[in-house]
């Protein structure tokens, strides 16, 4: 009676053949190099651009043009603005009535450099940060630090830079304040021992040639090496994107390599999880479609975040394509009919902080893909609390394909919240539930996640796409 009447979720590797064990470990290998080659938004897009390219897919604008047919079968993928990315594979089903997405977001918490950033105190540099989504500050500070961004200078042309990332770079800190002179510091709350305007990153010390009575020196060797390099001057800065990241490669945790540590798991986990689902896939039935968006960590609004009609209008325009004419009320009801992953990372039950979580509740590293029946915090508020419909629908999905999946949820009722992408594409009236790979460290600069659960979520996903 207890086998047929109770439930345990088990453990994700012991699920695994010695085939699929290596599999999952190649796959790994692979979602290393992707978080190596793409710290940025923008560095991202171009990666995903670039393998979704390697397997056929074409551009919007080739469909648009006549070049290419939007018939079942047909690859398409669209940019935005360079930061954010939607694939689709047409399927037999026309458009119009609705599509299978996974959902994800490749923006993470990270330090951008403030418009007007460079400053000399006391014979050293400094560019002046603003942090962007939910960071711990003290955790930025006396670790490696890589700068990355694109510049538009004056005459128009383009300098991408990346600093900090190579074996022979030089790297960059935040500086902290020794234990020994500590006495105030230490007495503050742990959130207020560092603030915002103290993410200052130490960028050089050597003044350059000149006068000794010259002011700012070191900051003009800043610039000096800046020029020379990238061809870019001060006021380049005002209108430039600079984004502060930790420095390193992805790395396998463990003496039994069985986890990764390694910045921007997320959501870069479930970006390439979605990714490598659609780009396994050669035929669906119904329109398969991958998101890769941008600021969700900040709220999802501008015209690269999820609020934005970028992703309503893209559908617009295969519909049109497929009908020769385009409805609102085709496209109102393409989105009622859809049914969406919302991929995104969740939280990881950590024993060491044990008391932040309801352990009967929370996902846990090795036991598979996560699905959250809501997000939100507290009340629910801010929410997308998925159906019990959707929801048994989802889990049969993943039993008949064996994906090894749990429930979880963030934390303690009253202990915080967050939230995810997922009410924005339900306000639509898609059916949508958040799925993806429960984390440990979670926003911090170097986040943990275990191989196994990488690896059912890209196969939860390709469940999900290929029906």
């Amino acid at each position: 009676m207890k086998e047929t009447l109770t439930h345990e979720f088990e453990n994700a590797w012991e699920a695994l053949d010695e085939s699929s064990k290596k599999a999952c470990m190649a796959f790994s290998e692979a979602y290393k190099t992707f978080l190596n080659d793409g710290k940025t938004e923008r560095e991202s897009a171009r990666e995903i651009v670039k393998r979704a390219e390697n397997k056929g897919y074409k551009p919007l604008s080739d469909y648009l043009s006549g070049k290419e047919k939007a018939v079942a079968g047909a690859k398409i993928y669209v940019v935005n603005r360079d930061k954010s990315v939607v694939l689709f594979l047409l399927g037999s089903k026309p458009v119009k009535t609705g599509l299978h997405i996974v959902g994800s977001h490749i923006d993470v918490p990270r330090l951008d450099l403030k418009p007007y950033p460079l400053y000399e105190d006391e014979g050293l540099a400094f560019l002046k940060t603003h942090y962007y989504g939910g960071i711990k500050k003290y955790q930025w500070t006396a670790t490696p630090l890589a700068l990355h961004g694109v510049v538009f200078k004056k005459d128009g042309t383009r300098a991408d830079v990346i600093i900090g990332e190579s074996d022979e770079d030089p790297v960059f800190a935040i500086t902290d304040l020794l234990p020994h002179l500590a006495k105030d510091q230490n007495a503050k709350k742990l959130a207020e021992g560092i603030e915002g305007e103290m993410l200052n990153v130490l960028i050089g010390h050597m003044p350059a040639e000149g006068p000794k009575d010259k002011k700012d020196k070191v900051k003009a060797l800043v610039m000096k090496n800046l020029n020379e390099k990238y061809g870019i001057s001060e006021a380049d800065f005002l209108t430039a994107e600079f984004e502060i990241v930790p420095a390193g490669k992805a790395r396998d945790l463990g003496l039994d390599r069985s986890m990764i540590s390694a910045y921007g798991h997320d959501d870069r986990v479930c970006s390439y999880t979605g990714l490598e689902a659609m780009l396994s896939l050669e035929a669906v039935e119904v329109t398969a479609c991958g998101m890769f968006m941008d600021k969700e960590e900040v709220g999802s609004n501008g015209n690269t975040g999820s609020h934005s009609r970028f992703f309503e209008n893209m559908v617009a325009e295969l519909i049109a394509l497929q009908e020769g004419q385009y409805s609102d009320l085709d496209l109102r009801r393409a989105l009622s009919a859809t049914k969406v992953l919302s991929g995104d990372v969740g939280a990881a039950y950590d024993p060491n902080f044990g008391s932040a979580y309801d352990k009967r509740n929370s996902a846990q590293i090795g036991r598979g893909v996560q699905l959250v029946k809501y997000t939100g915090s507290r009340g629910k508020y801010d929410c997308n609390d998925a159906n019990a419909e959707f929801l048994n629908e989802v889990r049969n999905v993943f039993d008949a394909s064996g994906v090894v999946w749990q429930i979880g949820e963030l934390g303690k009722v009253d202990q915080g919240g967050g939230g995810t992408i997922a009410y924005i594409l339900a306000n639509a009236n898609a059916e949508v539930v958040d799925c993806g790979v429960p984390v440990l460290s979670m926003h911090a600069p170097y986040e943990i996640v275990s191989k196994v659960d990488v690896y059912m979520t890209y196969l939860a996903y390709r469940a999900f796409l290929n029906r």
